[in-house]
């Protein structure tokens, strides 16, 4: 579906009769524990590393927690910090969705990250870390410059 073009663009609705006829509810969920993995991993280093990022801007620019400047900074570093941990779950996440409904080429997350790492190397994992990065650091920046903006807004305190 997602290389389908023009006329012959299968719908939405077609595609869903057909993964259900196919492979079943599980279609619907093929990588799902991978997915949750990532959003584990994502939301845990993106608010730590902004956190501990944002201390040290505060502590050797003498810079303060509310200002922009230290917000900005602390969320691009969060952003590369980000992708440095997901891009391996990324990687897994997509072989998995990806492989054939009717050949089990993994069994499960952990396969698929073994199977890499023998077959392919380690660096595999990291492959694609620009275009991730380059997704992650504006998105990343701007949730949370809004964020802590918003925490002011409402007369809260700075993280």
């Amino acid at each position: 579906m997602m290389t389908a073009e023009g006329r012959n663009a299968p719908s939405i609705m077609g595609t869903a009769k057909d993964l259900m006829k196919h492979q079943g509810v599980g279609g619907f969920y093929r990588g799902i524990d991978s997915n949750v993995m990532r959003a584990m991993v994502l939301n845990g280093t993106k608010m730590a590393c902004y956190d501990q990022t944002k201390g040290y801007v505060v502590q050797y620019t003498g810079l303060a927690k509310t200002s922009l400047v230290t917000q900005f900074i602390s969320a691009v570093a969060a952003g590369f910090f980000m992708t440095c941990t997901v891009s391996p779950f990324d990687m897994v996440r997509t072989r998995l969705m990806n492989q054939p409904a009717d050949v089990k080429v993994y069994s499960n997350a952990a396969d698929c990250f073994v199977k890499i790492i023998k077959n392919e190397g380690p660096t595999t994992l990291w492959r694609g870390f620009m275009p991730i990065w380059s997704r992650f650091a504006p998105t990343t920046t701007l949730q949370l410059i809004i964020f802590e903006q918003l925490r002011s807004v409402m007369g809260m305190k700075s993280m």
